[in-house]
């Protein structure tokens, strides 16, 4: 047995398939039940679905040290995983009830729980935009932003650019300014959703909350045309709010538009900690383009620390994303860089 340990810790004695985390997970699904593995994909979002179920016909048949390669991969992740978010929200509920009562409990749970408590809206997710704007087109704005608020800023965008041009400015005021949602809300989202499909549970209470990068994502879905004439609309009510929103319009990949003197000043002005989650979350051209704009020495740096850091979590790849747009933007509002996107120049 020692010395079967010892050759299994020789990094040089067997060297590691390699099968990506996602056909990792692909072949898991094919290991569990079919129950468990249905458990499983229904917690996914739907092109995650499509993604694993297409990755599971490619790896169907894998091979015995493969299997054996994945398996040892998940035990040693899930060895680090705690269990403390574990049924986390019947705990936190029942914690709330004992200090304030059932009731007061439930009116502070219904402010404070997650959007994605909301499983009656879960359908939602499935729709396709088509779908959703027959739903909503005769509905009033305030239904129709509260049904945009559930779905993606990509799909949301699709549904807008087919309803009619002369209610989208009114939908998007409304989405931007969305506060607490009414349990008689859900309920008509529900009513809207069967004809559609099934709803899917409870009636819980919920909140949803828009910030303006919520909505810019939306807006940069739309044509260029329709994002203009809806942020103008937008201003003649509130001025701020549509400001707000302009600002945000500026992505992480408007960087492409930006000169390499330009581009090289937002590098420096941000620090690895912050480049590294964005390139690894960036598109190979991307990748180039901002290392090209570093000193040979520094994007080998980089790269080597982009090497050696594991996989990250989509949200924290997009916030690193999302600083370092935001630091092009202060550079642009503060004279040292200039960027044209789309017609309109920030100086």
């Amino acid at each position: 047995m020692p010395e079967a340990a010892a050759e299994t810790d020789n990094p040089e004695a067997t060297e590691a398939p390699a099968i990506s985390d996602a056909q990792a997970a692909a072949i898991l699904m094919l290991l569990f039940s079919e129950d468990a593995a249905a458990e499983v994909i229904s917690e996914l979002e739907p092109d995650e679905v499509r993604q694993i179920s297409n990755i599971m016909y490619s790896v169907a048949d894998i091979g015995g040290d493969d299997i054996n390669h994945v398996l040892d991969r998940f035990i040693d992740r899930a060895r680090s995983r705690t269990t403390i978010g574990y049924r986390a929200d019947s705990h936190i509920e029942g914690v709330l009830k004992r200090a304030f009562g059932d009731q007061r409990a439930e009116t502070m749970i219904s402010r404070i729980a997650p959007v994605n408590a909301v499983d009656t809206l879960k359908p939602l997710k499935w729709m396709e935009a088509g779908d959703i704007a027959s739903m909503i087109e005769e509905e009033h704005p305030q239904v129709a932003a509260l049904v945009l608020s559930f779905v993606r800023s990509d799909i949301a965008a699709e549904v807008l650019r087919i309803l009619p041009a002369e209610g989208q400015d009114e939908i998007v005021y409304r989405l931007a300014t969305l506060g607490q949602v009414s349990q008689e809300a859900i309920d008509t989202i529900e009513d809207l959703l069967t004809s559609y499909q099934s709803p899917s549970g409870g009636k819980p209470a919920a909140t949803k909350s828009n910030d303006s990068s919520d909505i810019a994502a939306i807006m940069n879905g739309l044509e260029k045309k329709d994002s203009q004439r809806v942020l103008k609309a937008l201003t003649k009510r509130d001025r701020n709010l549509a400001k707000a929103i302009e600002d945000e319009m500026f992505t992480f990949g408007d960087l492409a538009i930006l000169d390499i003197k330009s581009l090289g000043a937002v590098v420096r002005s941000v620090d690895n900690s912050l480049l590294i989650p964005a390139l690894k979350g960036a598109d190979e051209k991307m990748r180039e383009m901002i290392l090209s704009s570093m000193s040979t020495r520094a994007a080998q740096t980089i790269m080597d620390e982009m090497e050696e850091t594991g996989p990250l979590a989509k949200d924290e790849v997009r916030a690193a994303q999302r600083s370092i747009a935001t630091a092009a933007k202060k550079l642009a509002d503060s004279g040292e860089i200039m960027i044209n996107r789309g017609g309109a120049d920030y100086v």
